[in-house]
């Protein structure tokens, strides 16, 4: 199971680098902070995988996998920095961001004296004559391995115990569950990666009984811990995030007959012609919610125009022939909507519109848009025999002689 799980979870990291690879390209810089975190903890991971580790310990550079997942563990925590400090800003009135901002930038300033000088104690006085099954406990007991990774360590739990507090803080302050339910779950990584170096210290310097193979089990168990539960609270805010662009992109979907119908009768609601619903589906101009949006008001200044085609009874026709329906109300405005299609495609136009639809106590264009997909669910399904009913009993709006006598610019 653990051999399983050494694969899965570098797989999952690196497929979430991929997703968010676009941030490089963005000028939130936050967006890049977190990205770099994400890359490094999967170059990290990688660095454990049994068949990526025997082939960089195989190398030239015997036990390479060691130095590389302590340098990428390095790059991940300061980009963590980076991306902590600037979701609270620069140092204010609290005192614990002018710590966390003095202890990012200290980290930052040292981190390449830091590496430097890993870089030279692995090559000078670190016994490497052969590849190690688990670094740390091969090592246990060596004062030039001892000195490594007690530098090492030290500055990995430093940096994983202020992001662990920070994490923490903005997690019981966070204003959405699933925001504080990762938040929360991503300081407890962070809580485990700054306890763990200690241990690892103490371990080198006062070797466990355990073999090799055993210290080797629990430092991959804790690995995968951390970034399981590190992945697990970055993707609950993502999860939640990616919900509700499906929801936008199903209700622009959704909304399309609705729209191609109201389009195709008065074409100088958009700037083109409007495609077919696979072509509409692939066309990609712009953020899906702004979409969206120009969708939902597309429709609504539609279904405005409608009011010159329809007569004062045909609204209350409507609500009497749907009111045994489960949802009355928008079924009433679905045929209400495809019987003034009609006239309007017959050219029947009334000497003054009449009136709106009633007022609907939605509060933004999101309510709008649900409203309206409820309204397109009945219209595609209304008959023409259902069309017909409301003409006899509405009557129809006027003839062809009465729409030409009414001028084109009245009718736009």
């Amino acid at each position: 199971m653990l051999t399983v799980l050494l694969w899965v979870v570098p797989v999952v990291m690196t497929a979430t680098t991929a997703w968010r690879l676009p941030s490089l390209w963005t000028p939130d810089v936050l967006h890049r902070h977190l990205w770099m975190c994400c890359a490094g903890f999967a170059a990290a991971l990688w660095c454990r995988v049994p068949p990526v580790k025997e082939a960089l310990d195989s190398s030239a550079v015997t036990d390479l996998s060691a130095l590389l997942k302590y340098a990428f563990s390095l790059a991940a925590i300061l980009a963590g920095l980076k991306y902590i400090i600037g979701v609270y800003g620069e140092a204010g009135p609290s005192r614990h961001v002018a710590v966390s901002t003095w202890v990012s930038r200290t980290a930052h300033r040292l981190a390449i004296t830091w590496l430097g000088l890993l870089v030279v104690l692995f090559f000078s006085v670190v016994d490497r004559s052969e590849p190690s099954v688990d670094f740390t406990a091969d090592h246990a007991g060596q004062w030039g391995a001892g000195v490594f990774l007690t530098i090492a360590y030290t500055y990995l739990a430093a940096g994983s115990g202020v992001a662990c507090f920070q994490w923490w803080r903005a997690g019981r302050r966070a204003e959405y569950r699933s925001l504080r339910l990762g938040l929360i779950l991503m300081s407890a990584a962070m809580l485990i990666y700054a306890v763990y170096p200690a241990v690892r210290i103490i371990t080198v310097w006062a070797p466990a009984s355990a073999s090799d193979v055993t210290m080797r089990t629990v430092a991959d168990t804790v690995t995968l811990t951390v970034a399981f539960l590190w992945a697990a609270g970055a993707a609950i805010p993502c999860t939640v995030v990616l919900t509700d662009r499906w929801t936008v992109w199903r209700m622009h979907r959704k909304l399309y007959p609705l729209w191609a119908d109201l389009t195709q009768q008065f074409p100088h609601l958009i700037l083109g012609p409007a495609g077919a619903r696979h072509r509409e589906a692939l066309r990609v101009w712009g953020p899906l919610s702004l979409r969206l949006d120009q969708r939902v008001h597309e429709i609504a200044d539609g279904i405005e125009k409608l009011r010159r085609f329809t007569t004062p009874q045909l609204l209350p026709c409507a609500q009497w022939l749907t009111e045994n329906d489960l949802d009355p109300d928008p079924a009433a405005e679905a045929h209400w909507i495809a019987t003034a299609l009609d006239n309007a495609r017959a050219g029947r136009a009334a000497a003054s519109s009449a009136r709106a639809l009633p007022a609907k106590p939605l509060s933004d264009t999101r309510a709008e848009a649900y409203w309206l997909t409820l309204v397109t669910d009945v219209y595609a399904q209304v008959t023409p025999d259902a069309v017909r009913a409301l003409h006899d009993r509405a009557g129809r709006p006027g003839t062809e002689a009465d729409f030409t006598s009414v001028p084109v610019a009245a009718t736009l």
